[in-house]
């Protein structure tokens, strides 16, 4: 063994002061191949997540310093095992109020405690008590439309943007990874030159098995600046139609050949599993566990964040005149829950983090729709009624400074809703604000719907742009909600891959 390895590995095994004196060689230890994240719990507990190349038992360490002085050891978590692809997952609590967690993750050899993994470390920011300035990002789609990581290009460059705006709380908003994309080696770009993707087994063909599915999400770390992000920021993360397959409902059967399995229902039932092990959503195993949740930022903000995939009901003409069993959107029991948490926050502002947006006609084929809204500028129908009777119900318990934040389109944009311009009125002004994709492809406007009086206050993509422009085109986008504790003012910025501020809107909190 050659001296500059034997130091490194005796380093590595001296970070815990509980770890045996043991050496080993690297093939003998397990290795945490795809970083390190962490989740909110609240506004005091968190989760933190890894995944390691064998079963094994998830040691956390955490401390209020780099340092590591006094850390505080937890290894009683959900450790990797094959039934949840070797992914651990560990609660802390009781955490300080606005304070930055530093934490490092280790894993024990399933077979010998007594063989360690190297420590990965990460960081994370709790929610403040006080009024301090709290900075909220998002974005969604990732490696959609055939664009992959390009190790030449950059890789996927939006992140490390990201990164750099250093964020108190980053919401995922949907489309995490394109299940029902795969990949090719390469792309012929418009100039003739290639664009690269690396590969791998589970980005070759569409997701239909388990593994498939866990193989899609950790394509993505591969990535480095998505590695860093992920271990740097705390993470919200919510699920759209792409972790399953495009436009999916639950009773679709799938008349397409690259699919052997063509039930939706068994596809998404797989797929669900998969997305809840790859990420710190929640720590409970049951099939039912809740992705829709809200997170406490302090008195400033909390966040509520939606699931508008679980509980639909089949894609349709989407013309209902009253609510029924064919036009669930958000579901009863998600509907009311967001009104009644809108109602009992005392945070200043509330945001609303949505896996699709409101004021945009998003079709499924011709004739049938996808998102809420239907095309119609006339009363709601369809799924358009939940939205109807959740703006009403928030006016009427006078529910304030509430604003939306969305991806899903490609492409960034900011929308403005007025009773005055809409056909269903029962409702106070609000805002909604796009920013997409983080690594996928770009397209142009689509169309807005004015039931609730829409008005594009901005585009960030001209209107004749050519479909499905690759990531270094420069088009990718997210958005930064930053809130001011002097005056409780919101601040709300687009911007792009360069970190440039394409729009700025502030916004007054109404008393």
């Amino acid at each position: 063994m050659r001296r500059r390895t034997f130091l490194q590995q005796l380093s590595a095994l001296a970070v815990l002061p509980q770890a045996p004196a043991i050496v080993t060689s690297d093939r003998a230890r397990p290795v945490i191949d795809a970083g390190v994240a962490a989740g909110p719990l609240g506004a005091r507990d968190a989760i933190i997540w890894a995944h390691v190349d064998r079963p094994g038992r998830m040691v956390v360490e955490y401390s209020t310093t780099p340092s590591f002085i006094k850390p505080v050891r937890i290894a009683n978590g959900l450790n990797a095992t094959p039934g949840n692809g070797l992914t651990g997952r560990t609660r802390i609590s009781n955490l300080p109020a606005g304070q930055d967690i530093f934490y490092r993750v280790r894993f024990e050899d399933d077979s010998n405690s007594k063989v360690l993994s190297a420590p990965v470390e990460g960081r994370f920011r709790t929610a403040p008590q006080e009024r301090r300035r709290v900075r909220i990002a998002w974005s969604g789609d990732v490696v959609g439309q055939g664009w992959g990581i390009d190790t030449a290009r950059g890789g996927m460059q939006l992140f490390r943007t990201m990164a750099n705006e250093n964020p108190d709380l980053f919401l995922h908003v949907g489309d995490t990874i394109y299940a029902d994309a795969p990949l090719a080696e390469t792309v012929t770009l418009d100039d003739g030159t290639l664009w690269k993707n690396v590969m791998t087994p589970s980005k070759a063909k569409v997701a239909e098995t388990l593994d498939e599915f866990r193989g899609n999400h950790l394509y993505n770390r591969l990535d480095e600046h998505y590695r860093r992000f992920s271990s740097e920021v705390a993470q919200v993360v919510m699920w759209d139609d792409h972790e399953v397959r495009n436009n999916w409902f639950h009773s679709e059967i799938l008349d397409d050949p690259r699919y052997t399995e063509r039930r939706v229902s068994v596809l998404a039932s797989r797929a669900r599993q998969a997305f809840l092990e790859q990420y710190p959503v929640t720590m409970e195993r049951s099939a039912d566990a809740a992705i829709y949740r809200s997170i406490p930022m302090g008195p400033l903000v909390d966040v509520f964040a939606l699931d508008m995939r679980s509980y639909r009901s089949a894609n349709n003409a989407n013309m209902q005149p009253v609510r029924g069993a064919d036009t669930n959107f958000l579901g009863d029991r998600q509907l009311r829950w967001l009104a009644d948490g809108l109602t009992a926050s005392k945070a200043t502002w509330k945001v609303v983090a949505a896996d699709m947006p409101i004021g945009l006609v998003v079709s499924h084929t011709p004739g049938l729709h996808e998102a809420a809204a239907n095309g119609d500028p006339g009363p709601a129908r369809g799924r358009e009624l939940e939205i109807a009777w959740l703006l009403k119900t928030l006016q009427e318990r006078r529910v304030k400074n509430v604003i939306w934040v969305t991806a899903d389109v490609h492409y960034s944009a900011a929308h403005h809703f007025h009773p005055d311009r809409a056909a269903t009125k029962q409702f106070d002004p609000f805002w909604e604000f796009v920013a997409g994709p983080a690594h996928a492809g770009t397209f142009s406007m689509g169309e807005p719907d004015l039931t609730f009086g829409t008005e594009v206050r901005f585009k960030g993509v001209p209107p004749d742009l050519k479909p499905n422009r690759p990531p270094d085109a420069g088009l990718q986008f997210f958005g930064v909600a930053e809130i001011n504790p002097a005056d409780a003012s919101m601040t709300v910025s687009i911007v792009n891959t360069a970190g440039t501020r394409l729009f700025e809107q502030r916004l007054e909190p109404s008393r």
